[in-house]
């Protein structure tokens, strides 16, 4: 299994999923048609699958025209979601084959939008899985709770995916990472790891590199959003329950001003 990253629009990412036995691939959120298009050609693989994370414009806004760019190709997106261009609806739990050796496991991640589905993806034994987050899980932060509660997004965030194998590459929608480590800052400013982190992130961005892929096990250890079960988490936020704290962190996160790098 092969990932590439198409940096798309102001601060999105597509991705290639690339089966290397059998030169089949999948895209995630094809934003730029044209650019998918042409980084399969150049990398010589066929594209059958379109994983559609959500219904908003920057993620499925390229789905009709990649279905005239690639005729036959198959669009998947969450049943609840009005993905546009959509041919295949899914639910959690459903399955999905890609080439001779990639599974797909849909799981309904729902909040930022109600159908929100990632994609979490195994390939060879040994291989390090991977998991496609859209806008419900960031590196260090999470999407904003457009259509969704609080509670939603902690089953989201804290059960569904931080149920995931620790080494699961986390794979998300948006280039963000540097503003949310500067955030995650506010909240646990003790935090050692989110020190390190910011400062290897503001290297990556100012020698334009992405800062995509994290872990699982990083984003438990540095995002604030996954990290509303520890009881020091709670009380810096002066909450509660897990789910107090996660909805008290978003309403802080939506009124933060980052800092200019």
């Amino acid at each position: 299994m092969k990932i590439l990253h198409i940096p798309c629009l102001q601060d999105n990412y597509s991705y290639l999923i690339i089966d290397e036995t059998t030169k089949e691939a999948a895209v995630v959120d094809p934003a730029e048609p044209h650019k998918v298009f042409l980084a399969a050609q150049e990398n010589g693989v066929d594209l059958k699958l379109v994983l559609t994370t959500h219904h908003h414009w920057d993620h499925a806004g390229g789905n009709d025209k990649i279905k005239e760019l690639v005729p036959g190709i198959k669009v998947y997106g969450g049943s609840v979601d009005n993905v546009k261009g959509c041919t295949n609806k899914v639910e959690n739990g459903d399955k999905i084959s890609l080439g001779s050796d990639i599974s797909i496991l849909c799981l309904h991640t729902p909040c930022h939008t109600l159908g929100h589905i990632s994609y979490y993806v195994t390939g060879k034994d040994g291989e390090d899985p991977a998991v496609f987050t859209g806008d419900t899980l960031f590196i260090a932060g999470c999407g904003k709770f457009f259509e969704g509660t609080a509670e939603q997004m902690y089953q989201s965030l804290c059960v569904t995916l931080g149920s995931l194998p620790k080494p699961t590459r986390v794979f998300c929608g948006h280039e963000y990472t540097v503003t949310n480590f500067q955030f995650a800052i506010t909240v646990e400013p003790d935090n050692e790891k989110i020190r390190q982190k910011l400062a290897w992130a503001e290297h990556q961005w100012r020698s334009g590199l992405p800062t995509i892929p994290s872990t699982i096990e990083e984003e438990l250890e540095t995002n604030p959003f996954m990290r509303v079960d520890l009881p020091e988490v709670q009380e810096k936020v002066g909450c509660k329950s897990p789910v107090e704290a996660i909805r008290e962190i978003r309403k802080r996160k939506d009124t933060w001003k980052p800092t200019a790098l």
